[in-house]
């Protein structure tokens, strides 16, 4: 028999779209203490009704516990998605800032890029940010 904690579930793969609601609905969380939809709706800039729709599907899907008229709560398979998602975003926003672009050229681009960059490359610029991190100097070099 196989010892579970020796592979752990990976989260499920999921569209730009879900990985959009999941990183609002982690932030609202997090900042407010609950997630409703009305506060998803407002800051999407979109419909409630639609909201309504697409976490009933993150609730079929395993990754959010929805109740309506009540908000939800990220189940443990949505908090591994929204980690991984923050962690995607806060790294390539760190990578950006080495060179010293406008922080709204790092967010509109951030957001553009989070969703569409493979898990190896993620990789290569994980290594990458961290040898800059640790080489000033290179950065230096770069912003010359």
């Amino acid at each position: 028999m196989t010892d579970p904690a020796a592979n752990p579930p990976v989260p499920p793969r999921t569209t730009a779209a879900a990985e959009d609601y999941l990183e609002r609905i982690a932030g609202l969380i997090k900042n407010k203490g609950y997630a409703r939809v009305v506060d998803i709706a407002a800051e999407l800039k979109i419909s409630q009704a639609s909201v309504t729709t697409m976490v009933q599907r993150l609730d079929v899907d395993g990754l959010v516990k929805y109740e309506k008229y009540r908000g939800m709560v990220l189940t443990d398979a949505g908090e591994a998605v929204a980690a991984r998602i923050a962690h995607r975003h806060e790294l390539l926003t760190q990578l950006l800032r080495f060179f010293e672009l406008p922080e709204d050229v790092i967010f509109r681009d951030v957001e553009g890029m989070e969703h569409h960059i493979s898990g190896e490359t993620l990789d290569a610029l994980e290594r990458l940010t961290r040898h800059l991190h640790a080489h000033p100097e290179i950065v230096a070099q770069l912003r010359r």
